[in-house]
């Protein structure tokens, strides 16, 4: 028999409900390699070919090596499409990421509507983040967005504002994922006011010098590179400006498991897994896990006096 690695199993849940979930396999070496070799899986409607990041970086702010284009495309978690993945490019092949709109409103003084050209005209940049998976994988990324501060700015978020709230497209035709009934759709996040204004904070128009392709959350994301993965929300449709915490998909599904601030930190545990590694996709065997993925030196002071185990 197969060992599975625990940073590879089906959330528990997950297993429960729908027992097919029990013959999905680890990504093996093989595999991976596979992966990374492999040509690049379908994007959005009208999409350069692949080519490598314009920037002269070639590696993030520790040196660190970026991870592969096919490997960024063709392995993502998007449960909208399926949980497998490896098959979330095929799924998300014909989806349709034009025209788009996004409605910004809530507590703000100017609620708007913007269209894709409008977030296209924000000034914008390209940057190379870390991604952190809570499964225990881990890519670096040359992402092309804009701060989302810049797009709040516009709105004007009044002084009762305290969170934002994030929601996905929900379009189960489409998103053929949004027809299990395990999870409550549309998929939804959320940041405290403070971290959504931070610099690192950014919505993701592009990768690799192209636009987001379906699979990586086309035609916006975002991307908070010092918290886990599941908090950088795809396809985003709505934001929304609130004063009280935002509920997430996965606090809903799992709240004993991932919790509203999903830093990266490796000294709490996820309960079926250890945190304090982790596997840069590309590489073989695992790295330590740094702490805010490596970002303290940022975005540490927005957490002084919190404790960081209680407050996960």
């Amino acid at each position: 028999m197969t060992n599975i690695p625990s940073s590879e199993i089906t959330p528990e849940h997950l297993y429960r409900q729908r027992r097919s979930f029990i013959t999905r396999m680890a990504l093996t070496p093989a595999a991976l390699a596979a992966v990374a070799c492999a040509a690049p899986q379908a994007t959005t409607n009208v999409t350069p070919s692949p080519v490598t990041t314009p920037a002269v970086i070639k590696t993030d702010e520790l040196g660190d090596p970026l991870t592969d284009y096919a490997a960024v495309t063709g392995y993502n978690n998007f449960y909208e499409f399926t949980t497998t993945k490896e098959r979330v490019a095929e799924m998300a092949a014909n989806f349709t990421a034009s025209p788009w709109n996004v409605v910004v409103d809530g507590l703000v003084n100017k609620p708007t509507t913007f269209g894709l050209e409008d977030l296209l005209a924000f000034e914008s940049e390209e940057r190379i983040y870390r991604l952190r998976c809570v499964e225990g994988w881990s890519m670096v990324i040359p992402w092309y967005g804009f701060s989302l501060n810049r797009l709040l700015a516009q709105v004007e978020p009044t002084s009762a504002a305290k969170y934002v709230r994030f929601e996905t497209l929900y379009d189960p035709e489409q998103m053929p994922g949004q027809k299990e009934p395990w999870y409550t759709w549309p998929y939804a996040e959320g940041l405290r006011l403070d971290e959504a204004m931070h610099d690192l904070t950014l919505m993701v128009t592009g990768v690799y010098g192209n636009p987001l392709p379906n699979q990586n959350g086309a035609p916006l994301r975002l991307a908070v590179p010092w918290k886990y993965g599941f908090k950088s929300i795809k396809s985003i449709v709505r934001i929304s400006l609130v004063d009280e915490q935002p509920t997430s998909l996965w606090m809903a599904a799992a709240p004993d498991e991932y919790g509203f601030y999903a830093n990266v930190n490796p000294r709490v545990n996820h309960p079926r897994w250890s945190q304090a590694d982790e596997r840069r996709i590309g590489e073989f065997g695992r790295r330590e896990t740094l702490m805010f993925n490596g970002y303290a030196e940022q975005v540490a002071s927005l957490y002084t006096g919190m404790d960081l185990r209680k407050f996960y």
